[in-house]
């Protein structure tokens, strides 16, 4: 979640907004997520594509790079020297800076000066991803390294299309991606689902739905590779980014008439959808469905139903599923927590907000600096100043960050009291805890001083 270490939990009493109790460094903001996540399956082998390394080599000069070879076999000693991974490792560091010609002339040498070297196909996967990585209009480099993996007894297999596929997605080259899975497919070896889901992923950041929707029917009728439960989340997290709920309920009686059931993330994911366009309560029919269908409800659905309620105004409806949480056995966290103020403090119900802290805290759920940034832009927007100032104070002392409406909000309620110094001390404090940007910053002070000036003088502040 993104937490401070244990060091820096928080020392704020209960009443520490009524007393100026001080404090340590508190857990870093973890917010309402955009986007839901959820734990990554193992896959079914290690991951395909060779991480980024850094390169061994100061230039990209072939010679430089065979001497350094011969240096090395020359001053180390078996079983080291026998080590293949090593070997590969020295290989993927020359490719970061050179062409794939040379990588491959790099690797024949490395042959012919050690004999007791033998390439394995993680060798060739180290060359195919540099060719997938170049800037080739065509794929005539992929092609190149997929021949000579093949005159060399390796035949592609899933663990070559995962490097192929997402070595391409990775440079950006996604047409490039679909022609070759679909070569890959016709003539040597289909993707396995979490290649094939990747590039699903890949293409709705970067396509339209339709031509999404044309890659997996043609993907299905063409290599009878069907979409799974994952692929279809993927598509209804998309389509509810977009705010385009009506599409997800369409993808959702389809996948159910492919005899899918959706789980506990899919269901999340529909939800969070309703909530983004402020309908709480069709986000309450989801959650009874689910478990109608008998699909239990975790920790994210209760966050993103209270979220929900509480941002369209439903807060006591938010409340009563909080109870209704804990009874099912799960505690409430800092989104939880958070949530809930942010609904009460759009309410005007700051104090009950603040009661609410208090709750958590006996509770031992530790605030994180969203809860406290939430809290301070609920004070100034209700006229309670000095509240705000005293939290400003724990934010500060915990070495928090302020979020940028928190900031603003409480930049121009200092002015608008005629504490104008301490609003430049919180600009400075914004800047030097890298907050906000300079030009941010003192974009919204100078705003906000522009704005007291002109109230002045139309009488309207003092």
């Amino acid at each position: 979640m993104g937490k401070f270490p244990p060091s820096f939990r928080s020392a704020i009493s209960s009443t520490s907004l009524i007393k100026n109790a001080p404090s340590q460094q508190q857990q870093q903001p973890h917010y309402f997520p955009k986007k839901l996540t959820k734990k990554n399956s193992p896959k079914p082998h290690e991951t395909q594509t060779p991480p980024p390394h850094k390169s061994l080599f100061k230039t990209s000069s072939l010679n430089e790079a065979k001497s350094l070879f011969n240096s090395f076999i020359s001053t180390t000693k078996a079983p080291l020297l026998d080590n293949l991974r090593l070997h590969n490792s020295f290989l993927q560091s020359y490719t970061s800076i050179s062409t794939l010609d040379d990588s491959i002339s790099l690797l024949d040498h490395m042959v012919k000066t050690l004999p007791s070297l033998s390439p394995d196909r993680s060798t060739y996967h180290v060359l195919l991803s540099q060719s997938c990585r170049e800037p080739d209009s065509s794929l005539s480099s992929a092609q190149k390294v997929l021949n000579l993996m093949v005159n060399k007894g390796f035949k592609p297999n899933q663990f070559t299309v995962d490097v192929a596929i997402r070595s391409l997605c990775s440079a950006g080259r996604v047409d490039d991606a679909i022609l070759l899975i679909k070569e890959f497919s016709s003539k040597h070896s289909k993707p396995d689902t979490f290649t094939y889901n990747f590039l699903v992923k890949c293409l709705c950041k970067s396509r339209i739905f339709n031509s999404v929707y044309s890659f997996i029917d043609e993907m299905k009728s063409s290599f009878d590779i069907k979409p799974d439960l994952v692929t279809y989340t993927i598509l209804i997290d998309n389509v509810c980014n977009a705010k385009n709920i009506r599409e997800a309920d369409r993808l959702v009686a389809v996948l159910k008439e492919c005899g899918l059931k959706p789980d506990a993330f899919l269901y999340n994911t529909i939800m969070k959808g309703y909530c983004l366009l402020n309908k709480g309560i069709e986000a309450v029919r989801i959650y009874k469905q689910m478990k109608e269908e008998g699909v239990e409800p975790d920790l994210v659905t209760y966050n993103t139903l209270i979220f929900g309620l509480s941002k369209c105004g439903r807060v006591g409806e938010a409340k009563k599923l909080l109870k209704i949480m804990v009874e099912s056995g799960h505690f409430p966290d800092a989104v939880t927590y958070t949530s809930l103020m942010n609904g009460m403090c759009r309410e005007g119900d700051v104090l009950g907000a603040a009661s609410l802290l208090e709750e958590m805290e006996l509770k031992g759920c530790s605030p994180n600096s969203c809860t406290y940034n939430t809290l301070l832009h609920g004070f100034c927007k209700g006229r309670m100043l000095n509240k705000g100032v005293e939290l400003y104070g724990v934010i500060k002392k915990g070495g928090m960050k302020l979020e940028t409406a928190s900031y603003a909000t409480f930049v121009r309620a200092l002015c608008r009291e005629g504490r104008v110094a301490e609003a430049y001390e919180v600009f400075d404090y914004a800047v030097e805890s890298k907050s906000l940007t300079d030009v941010a910053a003192y974009t919204t002070l100078e705003s906000t001083l522009k704005w007291l000036k002109k109230a002045r003088e139309q009488g309207l502040a003092v």
